[in-house]
Parts: C-alpha cells; structure tokens; sequence
C-alpha cells in the first residue's frame, strides 16, 4: 500500500508541529513550506480546521484515506464517544504498539519491522501493521531478529514516554497490551472531534 515518502520536515512544517518527532529544520524554520510561507497568514474556515485535524492523524499514524475511514466507521458503530474510540483504535494498531514500546524509534520503522515479519503477537508472527492488539496481548520480537541493529539502539535510546497502559519485559523483549488508553493518556495533540464533524458533514 502506498505511504507518503517525502520530507517530513515539510508536512511539519505546514502543520507547525513536530508530528513525526523531534525535528531540527522546525526549530529553525516554524512556519509553512513554500515561498510565502513565512508571510502568508490565512484563517482557515471550520471545514479546513476539521480536514486539517483528519490529514494531521493520518500523517502521524502513517494512514491512508480508505483505512482511516474504515477505522472511523468503526469507532461509529460502536457505543461510546467515536472520537475517543477512533482514537484508542489508532494506539491499538500493532506498527503503533511497536513504537509505543521503544522497538523501534519511529512509526515507519514500526511498520517496516512488522511487514518484514520481526514481530510476534502471543508467539504468532503476525505481517499486518493495522492489525488490532487487544488487551492481554503480548508483542514480541522474533528470537532471531533480537540482535537487529535498528531493534538494538531503539531500545538503548527510547525516546518514547512508558506508556502506563503497556508493560515490557527486557530480559524477553517481550510487552503487553494492558488496557485500552484513556483520551487524555494519549499524547498525540489532535482535535479528534473535528474529524466527527467533518466525516459527519
């Protein structure tokens, strides 16, 4: 499936925030890309609030149009609050899991070790990064791939916050899906009820 390959420092900077991770080229330049970014100031309208909010999720967790509205669906179908649920859909996805536990230093590097079949989930090598890890579940690095250079230094040098809802075992480089995050657990700054509204338009 194809994923957005360009410069990050680029849709960071359109979005005036480090979405992808701490970034060098923001710090310096915080202002839109382009020849009139440091100059033009538009207000958005409310529909470019509520796309700007959608394309910001989908960039930070590495989704395409169609998954993200199939996940949106299925927070709506269920009872509860949807943005909130489309949320903890979008921290269950098993390449965010990864990175959550410091197994990899980013989200793409997550959803390379997963497609590359590096990652078990309770023992099973599983090559799907949108599969859902639920609650009791155990994600794991194939015994084989332990000795990975990008595994290696990721958990040497985590730049990821413990997660409270996730636990991990060293000795094993194995975690556990604890619990299902609470909205305000998660950290990720998006406004997740303007993307109801605008799919709800």
């Amino acid at each position: 499936m194809a994923r957005y390959i360009g410069p990050k420092s680029k849709i960071a900077r359109r979005f005036g925030e480090p979405i992808f991770g701490p970034d060098k080229v923001l710090e310096r330049r915080n202002f839109p890309p382009g020849m009139h970014g440091a100059h033009r100031k538009r207000k958005l309208s409310e529909y470019g609030e509520q796309l700007r909010e959608k394309q910001k999720a989908k960039f930070i967790y590495g989704m395409l149009e169609r998954q993200f509205r199939i996940f949106f669906e299925r927070a709506l179908a269920k009872f509860g609050n949807t943005g909130e649920l489309l949320m903890q859909m979008c921290e269950s996805r098993l390449d965010n899991v990864v990175f959550r536990l410091g197994i990899a230093p980013s989200r793409a590097a997550a959803r390379q070790l997963v497609n590359h079949k590096h990652i078990e989930v309770d023992g099973k090598v599983v090559g799907i990064p949108s599969f859902l890890v639920k609650p009791g579940q155990t994600v794991s690095v194939r015994e084989k791939n332990r000795n990975m250079v990008v595994i290696v230094n990721s958990l040497a040098n985590p730049r990821v916050a413990a997660c409270p809802w996730m636990s991990w075992d060293e000795a094993t480089m194995t975690g556990t899906f604890l619990r299902v995050p609470e909205r305000s657990e998660i950290p990720e700054n998006i406004d997740e009820q303007a993307i109801v509204e605008l799919y709800s338009r």
